[in-house]
């Protein structure tokens, strides 16, 4: 979207929204209401394993920004020309050049790929951690039955059950 909307200003719309580009408003419409349902679902966790333990989670390493950027442009990169390749032979129109595709790919590709590999390299260093905590917190199950008393079934138990904290003074010899 950004590459279209340099290269054809303010008819980038009409011109991704005809022929063998009508498909992709709504196709990017629907990624980027993925990417933002992702990004809330891990801000969610962050928050949620905050409030839960009480304290931030650690950060922890991640990839360099440097490899995600580089790995996320070329994916990208990828994607752009081949989409542009596909859209081209649909439409029945000479493909564009390689230099045509870099040039427009990279201007289009570029900020978005170092914004995306800002945020990840971010919710990496600190999702794994805030998961394992909430992991740990939920874990303990066995811990939560073993507290809570298992019912009586015999009489006797019954008995020694009431019985027996009355049964027991609090005086006695001191303790050394």
């Amino acid at each position: 979207m950004l590459a279209y909307q340099l290269r054809f200003g303010g008819a980038a719309p009409q011109v991704q929204s005809l022929g063998a580009h009508a498909y992709f408003p709504a196709l990017a419409k629907s990624g980027i209401g993925l990417a933002a349902a992702g990004l809330l679902t891990a801000l969610l966790i962050l928050g949620l394993a905050r409030v839960v333990s009480g304290r931030r989670a650690e950060v922890v390493s991640a990839p360099s920004y440097v490899r995600l950027l580089a790995a996320l442009f070329t994916i990208q990169l990828g994607f752009f020309a081949a989409q542009e390749t596909v859209e081209s032979l649909v439409a029945g129109t000479p493909p564009s050049s390689a230099a045509v595709l870099l040039l427009w790919g990279t201007v289009g590709q570029l900020p978005i790929a170092a914004v995306s590999a800002l945020a990840l390299r971010w919710l990496l260093t600190r999702l794994g951690p805030a998961l394992a905590l909430l992991r740990a917190v939920t874990a303990p199950v066995h811990l939560v039955q073993a507290l809570v008393p298992a019912p009586v079934t015999s009489r006797a138990e019954v008995f020694v059950a009431r019985v027996a904290p009355l049964s027991f003074s609090r005086r006695g010899p001191p303790s050394f």
